[in-house]
């Protein structure tokens, strides 16, 4: 099974809080472990603008801003921008699907400053991750349902409407979900 590309939506019983009503966005899913970004939590009181400063980037012209997301718990200081392939750093990015690229390296903030970046992106800190075999093991645990990705869900989308909008690709309704897991 190859999740690679696909959304983790958290289900009510999720027992790590960080993850409550998260939708995840799997960058790359296999033998060794998974690795994703938590599209719907943005970070507290971080802002695009922010990081530019402090990273001496200035924006020309001065203005475009994005909210920064909490991308989850491991690397809590390194960014990562999920955006539309039609970007490509000179350096590196990650094609992971063909909606979806990924870039960790500090030009694609260098060229978002300067109106050079992708068309549409989300800005993260940190990432979430697992072992080999601990995300099949959450899923089978009833932890996480999946879904194709969705562009406009990821970056068009308020954050606070994600996680039920992810619920729907599936045809589920939030308010019928149970927080506790049964096995047949």
């Amino acid at each position: 099974m190859d999740l690679t590309g696909k959304l983790l939506i958290a289900m009510p019983g999720m027992g790590d809080m960080r993850f409550g009503h998260s939708v995840v966005f799997l960058c790359s899913h296999g033998d060794e472990g998974a690795m994703g970004l938590i599209v719907n939590k943005p970070a507290q009181d971080v802002r695009l603008s922010h990081l530019l400063e402090q990273l001496d980037i200035q924006p020309e012209p001065p203005g475009r801003d994005m909210t920064v997301h909490f991308g989850g718990p491991v690397e809590s200081a390194r960014g990562f921008v999920l955006h539309t392939p039609d970007y490509a750093s000179n350096l590196q990015s990650m094609a992971v699907s063909k909606q979806f690229s990924m870039t960790a390296t500090l030009d694609i903030l260098e060229d978002i400053a300067v109106g050079n970046g992708p068309r549409r992106a989300l800005m993260m800190l940190g990432y979430a991750g697992w072992g080999p075999g601990q995300l099949e093991a959450e899923i089978a645990m009833n932890g996480w349902l999946t879904a194709d990705a969705d562009s406009d869900l990821v970056f068009a989308m308020g954050d606070e409407h994600k996680w039920g909008a992810a619920l729907n690709l599936l045809g589920v309704d939030p308010l019928t979900l149970s927080a506790s897991a049964g096995h047949a």
